[in-house]
């Protein structure tokens, strides 16, 4: 509100806001206006200009063109909300006109708010214009309508509320990063399905927060099953992640210290990286979201800036939670301090300059774990030490290790790994990653099955092992740069 109130003070001559939410923007504009002093104005292509609670709009104003003549004739001080202007901009005549108007809107103190889910601003008008974002509602607004809402729909008090404190707080929380119409909706079907808000409706919040990300494109609500295997060795990024945990304990609030934002995961395909920060939100029961690089990128100017804004305003919202960037050299590839191809215009340089602001300044406990495969397609700004709060080096597991994961996944697919030659399998494994391990085993039970076997053997799985050429072989000298690179510079997983 502060902000907002700002803008309108400071005479910027238009306001840029998009948000799905118009309902709730109209009334933080006419609270800010009054705080202003400004007399608060909205417009629409079926209404037409009417002052804020009027009963009657001005006569024949709902064309484009009439509705700004009258603004510029009614002259200021005042504030316009023009909620449908944006889908017009193919007509030239009205962006001049729109032009006209803000041009001579600061001397006569006028603000003009665009208002839309998604505004593509003229190249004409783009310098006179300012944006201000809608925050989605935080959990204390939240949490009020929560009760209102109930309220209103319980008039006769036939229907129940039995939600206990630590209920309605896990409520709001799954109906953060919602609008207030979508949340709205949510618990008012929560009521009226069995006349109740209990424990079962946190179930139906939740879920709607799933679709809600889902219908985002950007990023995915990934499930965290229980069935997620376990980390196969990794002991020094286990001992971390133990210790990182304690970052959102209240006594860390205590101390004033800060959660830990995150950290950084290279090394060799198929050696756990994915399935660490899987097992971050599993053990640590948060919701994990995942950003896929390629949602992000769009071919019209601005919106793949806007779609990465989208993708922090929606994990912020759901934190605590874990955000995974997997293969994050795909969304940031080029976006050096003096990098970026002439090709996408400094793209790459905006979103990799977007995203390590956020990265730095973001207050929400959002726990970020990125992956990369190829260092050299990493900006080094990434790299440097501060970025994350470590980044650790995933080699190909040690004997030990593959000790661990032939017995895990054996495990996982019914299997004893009592009755196998675990040191045989070690051996015969070696270079060899998790990810290549656990599908060795996998392809061996196929042919067992195929074949009408009746158990697995150490003599099944140590075939298929020497009929596999590990990627180690396949991509030796890559991995051994690798290597090299990441003994001066990561810690090791293990």
């Amino acid at each position: 509100m502060d902000e907002l109130a700002l803008l309108l003070k400071s005479r910027h001559p238009i306001l840029v806001v998009e948000t799905e939410d118009e309902e709730r923007l109209i009334e933080r504009l006419a609270e800010a206006s009054a705080e202003a002093g400004f007399p608060f104005f909205r417009w629409s292509v079926t209404d037409g200009v009417r002052r804020h609670r009027a009963a009657h709009p001005v006569y024949e104003t709902t064309e484009p063109g009439p509705a700004l003549a009258h603004i510029a004739a009614a002259g200021g001080p005042s504030v316009y909300a023009l909620c449908d202007l944006a889908p017009l901009w193919n007509d030239a005549r009205l962006v001049r006109r729109l032009r006209d108007v803000a041009q001579s809107a600061p001397a006569q103190n006028v603000t003009l708010v665009l208002v839309g889910p998604s505004i593509s601003i003229p190249a004409e008008i783009r310098h006179l214009c300012a944006r201000y974002t809608l925050a989605l509602p935080a959990a204390d607004e939240l949490r009020q309508l929560v009760l209102d809402t109930y309220k209103e729909l319980n008039p006769a008090q036939k229907h129940r509320f039995a939600l206990d404190r630590g209920q309605l707080d896990l409520m709001v929380r799954h109906l953060g990063g919602l609008s207030v119409p979508e949340a709205r909706r949510i618990v008012g079907r929560c009521v009226l399905d069995d006349g109740a808000l209990d424990g079962k409706d946190l179930a139906v919040a939740l879920e709607a927060k799933r679709e809600r990300v889902a219908d985002s494109g950007i990023l995915v609500f990934e499930e965290v099953r229980h069935d997620v295997p376990a980390l196969g060795g990794l002991a020094n990024l286990k001992g971390w992640l133990g210790r990182a945990r304690a970052g959102y304990s209240e006594r860390a609030r205590e101390l004033g210290l800060a959660p830990p934002r995150g950290l950084l995961l290279v090394g060799v395909q198929g050696c756990g990286k994915s399935l660490a920060a899987k097992s971050v939100a599993r053990e640590w029961s948060l919701p994990l979201l995942r950003l896929d690089p390629g949602r992000l990128l769009d071919k019209y100017v601005g919106e793949s800036e806007k779609n990465l804004r989208r993708a922090f305003e929606l994990s912020e919202a759901v934190a605590p939670a874990v955000l995974w960037i997997d293969e994050i050299e795909k969304a940031f590839a080029g976006g050096t301090s003096g990098g970026g191809s002439e090709a996408d215009a400094g793209l790459s340089r905006r979103i990799f300059g977007a995203f390590l602001t956020w990265l730095q300044e973001k207050k929400a406990e959002v726990f970020v774990v990125a992956t990369a495969n190829d260092l050299s397609a990493l900006p080094p700004e990434l790299l440097r030490k501060g970025r994350f709060d470590e980044i650790f080096f995933v080699d190909l597991p040690t004997a030990a290790e593959r000790g661990d994961i032939f017995a895990l996944h054996l495990s996982r697919r019914k299997q004893d790994p009592a009755s196998f030659d675990l040191p045989a399998l070690v051996a015969a494994s070696e270079g060899f990653s998790g990810a290549e391990i656990e599908q060795a085993i996998v392809t061996s039970l196929y042919g067992l099955i195929a074949e009408n076997g009746e158990a697995l053997t150490t003599a099944h799985v140590t075939k298929e092992l020497a009929a596999t050429i590990p990627l180690s072989r396949t991509r030796r000298e890559e991995i051994a740069a690798l290597r090299a690179l990441a003994a001066e510079r990561f810690v090791p997983a293990s």
